[in-house]
């Protein structure tokens, strides 16, 4: 697997680079600032790089920083996020950014990515937070102030939560329909979220 190339940048655009390593010319996918913060064609680049294997072609992913690689695969590591929609969140969000859009909850800077709906910014929210390192967030206690009150259970915890990030009565029911009525109530949530997303 390639982790890295050093080498003589040969072309780019606003989303691949060209870098010419010992006579091969490697073709590596990288955000727009990536393209435009690596240097002059004819100059000597570095990447660090996300090697993609699958059974019909391999990619190469090109980040400037270790943590900008490590964010990008933990996007693609999350349920519903590839890699054009991995590079997508990082050409608008870098990863210090990312994180506080998280620990803020901000879902509406999620949406600024394009192909981010209201419901998606808000399954990543969720799911990001216990894969990034983010400071602690009590996603129960934001949820209940955010809906003015408590609820008698986790089960309704979450149905409430799921009401109030706009799921209707339909999906809602099928979501938690045997999740447990005790437990932690974020990781219920992430449950029925993975569920509403896989239906």
């Amino acid at each position: 697997m390639i982790g890295s190339l050093r080498g003589t940048l040969l072309d780019r655009d606003a989303s691949e680079l060209i870098v010419e390593v010992g006579g091969l010319g490697y073709r590596v996918q990288v955000t727009p600032a990536t393209a435009v913060g690596v240097g002059e064609v004819g100059g000597e680049v570095f990447v660090h790089v996300h090697h993609a294997v699958r059974e019909d072609a391999q990619t190469l992913y090109g980040f400037p920083t270790v943590d900008e690689r490590r964010v990008f695969e933990t996007l693609i590591g999350t349920h519903g996020v590839g890699p054009a929609l991995g590079l997508a969140i990082l050409s608008v969000h870098d990863p210090a950014g990312l994180r506080a859009v998280l620990a803020a909850d901000d879902v509406a800077a999620l949406c600024l990515v394009p192909g981010v709906g209201k419901k998606t910014a808000a399954r990543l929210l969720v799911e990001l937070k216990s894969r990034l390192d983010l400071p602690e967030v009590d996603l129960t206690a934001s949820t209940v102030a955010a809906l003015g009150g408590g609820a008698p259970s986790v089960r309704s915890d979450v149905r409430d939560a799921l009401v109030n990030l706009g799921y209707g009565p339909d999906e809602i029911a099928r979501a938690v329909a045997d999740l447990p009525s005790e437990g932690d109530s974020s990781d219920l949530l992430r449950e029925a979220l993975r569920r509403l997303a896989a239906a």
